[in-house]
């Protein structure tokens, strides 16, 4: 079958204006009640049980709860850091899924140097499951012979073929998809200090339209296709399951910061919230500052290191008197979430950088979810209760 061409740019950034669009009117509804031109008509959707992995919340886990199409889970480097401990963790959440395959597993993700993890993969294999990895060169399969690794050799020694890019920009994706149905996606690597020492996120959703979406993607970078060269497909990239719309972008085939996040960050009436490893982009900062000045309640937590360079951005929100905090985290702050208006969630494994945007392969998902915002919103509080005030000597405002 003939490979669909990549749309345009222009074609492109109409369709993401859009669904940001929509994304608007969807917060006037909430607001109002009014439903301007019938857009969302009666809901259809059942709510789904709130389920996550963090400590913040006494809810039930995903795995013993029926009827949802999705499970959110957080990392907990305060009580869950133990690798030998894996069964209580996002990684015993992750083989719970590969053990429940029946036909596939694709993998598109970055790092790798869990055992367990390998293990389970190499018996879904030895039960008939089609299991392919892709991975970054110098990160995923050159990394294979440093000291605590040797998982994808594991891998391969059992007939599981791993393939890498060959770029030095990097293959920066976090997602995993199952027998068709079922993506997982966020912020975590599959690494020691990705489950155990970092704060991360992971969001699982039952979709096959939402699967086909990442399947797509998957299926070029297993086809040697990378980096910004790669066909666009974003008219095809936009999932509405149980009434809950959901967007997703792969840079660098399409700008997410600039047709997307930085948009939807302007469009905020009430609150924007995120949490970030690496936040260089100056218009997605301005954008928060202005929307701040204009009433609108912002606030963020940084990881700590790299956030004092000139780079980082910061400086820009702090001396803007917009909240900011460093995380008080040893092991990194790592998650990539921005929440708006306590409705619209933006995560996945981009960092807001130039080099995110325009050379690494990525996923951002935006999920319009009032249940899962409030996950999200959680997590953000309990990670602003652990971190930190800037140093203003060190952060000085000109």
């Amino acid at each position: 079958m003939p490979r669909r061409r990549g749309v345009s740019k222009t074609n492109a950034s109409l369709t993401i204006l859009v669904l940001i669009g929509l994304f608007i009117l969807g917060i006037y509804y909430a607001l109002t009640g009014r439903d301007p031109g019938g857009v969302f008509g009666p809901g259809t959707g059942t709510p789904a049980v709130a389920t996550q992995l963090s400590p913040v919340a006494n809810v039930p886990t995903a795995a013993n709860a029926s009827g949802t199409w999705w499970e959110v889970y957080f990392t907990d480097p305060v009580n869950v850091r133990d690798p030998a401990n894996w069964q209580s963790s996002v990684a015993g959440r992750l083989i719970e899924k590969i053990n429940a395959a029946q036909s596939s597993i694709h993998i598109a993700s970055f790092e790798f140097d869990l055992t367990p993890v390998a293990e389970a993969l190499i018996v879904a294999k030895q039960r008939g499951v089609d299991v392919q990895w892709v991975t970054d060169d110098e990160n995923g399969l050159e990394a294979d012979s440093e000291p605590g690794h040797g998982q994808f050799e594991m891998l391969q020694n059992a007939g599981i073929e791993v393939r890498s890019d060959t770029r030095s920009a990097l293959m920066h994706n976090k997602f995993w998809i199952f027998d068709g149905q079922i993506v997982w996606t966020g912020s975590t690597n599959i690494t020691e200090n990705g489950v155990f020492k970092q704060d991360n996120n992971a969001i699982v959703i039952q979709s096959p339209e939402l699967a086909a979406i990442y399947e797509r993607e998957f299926q070029e970078m297993w086809n040697g296709e990378f980096g910004p060269r790669s066909p666009s497909q974003l008219e095809e990239q936009t999932a509405v399951v149980n009434g809950t719309q959901i967007v997703v972008v792969f840079t660098s085939e399409d700008p997410a910061l600039e047709n997307a996040i930085v948009p939807i960050v302007k469009s905020a009436t009430r609150s924007v919230r995120f949490l970030t490893f690496s936040f260089t982009d100056y218009p997605l900062a301005d954008a928060m500052s202005q929307r701040a000045k204009e009433g609108v309640d912002v606030a963020g937590v940084f990881e700590t290191v790299g956030s004092e360079t000139e780079a980082a951005e910061l400086k820009t929100l702090m001396c803007r008197k917009v909240p900011v905090k460093q995380d008080g985290n040893p092991g990194f702050l790592h998650h990539k979430v921005i929440v708006v208006d306590e409705r619209i969630v933006i995560t996945g494994s981009m960092n807001y950088s130039t080099n995110a945007e325009e050379n690494n392969d990525e996923n951002v998902i935006i999920i319009d979810n009032a249940e899962i915002a409030r996950l999200y919103i959680q997590e953000f509080e309990r990670v602003w209760s652990l971190a930190k005030d800037p140093d203003v000597e060190l952060i000085a405002c000109g």
